[in-house]
């Protein structure tokens, strides 16, 4: 999984909603013929089960890719970029504010992916999807000696993540339940 060639520089498997970024994230892809080198399959309705071929489709374009685009949906965040980092396949994301519930860009300057710029995430953040053919023009030229180091370097980064959330989860209980319990 983490040493050998990946057949596609990119991947997106997902619902390509009508004037959103990720109906540019298309028209890019296929404006510059970008969608014959990534594992690209757009739904234009979302689908709310997934069955078991979709989601074997869905894991083999992880493992197969060697980035894996993350455009915002109603929120900036979403699962995609937890579920690339499991396999090696380097989150590229959309770093943008949505109208979602998740974060206020007037208050919080570091705003959206807070946490994720915070933690050091070894992804990238883009701004526009206009600049994605020079990310994979750049993805081409790059040895894949390089790509196994940075595939190693994101399980990695991202097992730290885990461990460091689930820490400060347990600390969060910890100090709202045990703190308690000692002033009974």
């Amino acid at each position: 999984m983490l040493r050998s060639p990946r057949s596609y520089l990119c991947n997106f498997l997902g619902t390509a909603y009508k004037n959103s970024s990720r109906e540019n994230l298309m028209e890019v892809l296929k404006q510059d013929g970008l969608d014959k080198l990534c594992w690209i399959a757009a739904r234009e309705q979302w689908q709310p089960q997934e069955t078991n071929e979709s989601f074997k489709n869905y894991q083999d374009a992880l493992l197969q890719s060697d980035l894996t685009l993350c455009p915002v949906g109603v929120n900036t965040e979403c699962y995609r970029i937890y579920e690339a980092c499991s396999y090696g396949s380097v989150p590229v994301v959309e770093d943008v504010m949505t109208p979602g519930e998740c974060g206020n860009s007037s208050i919080y300057h570091s705003a959206p992916l807070q946490l994720l710029k915070t933690m050091g995430a070894p992804f990238i953040f883009i701004k526009s999807w206009k600049e994605l053919p020079a990310v994979l023009e750049r993805e081409k030229n790059m040895s894949l000696q390089v790509k196994i180091q940075r595939r190693k370097k994101l399980i990695e980064w991202y097992q730290h993540f885990k461990a460091q959330m689930r820490q400060k989860f347990i600390n969060i209980l910890e100090n709202s339940f045990l703190s308690n319990d000692k002033g009974s």
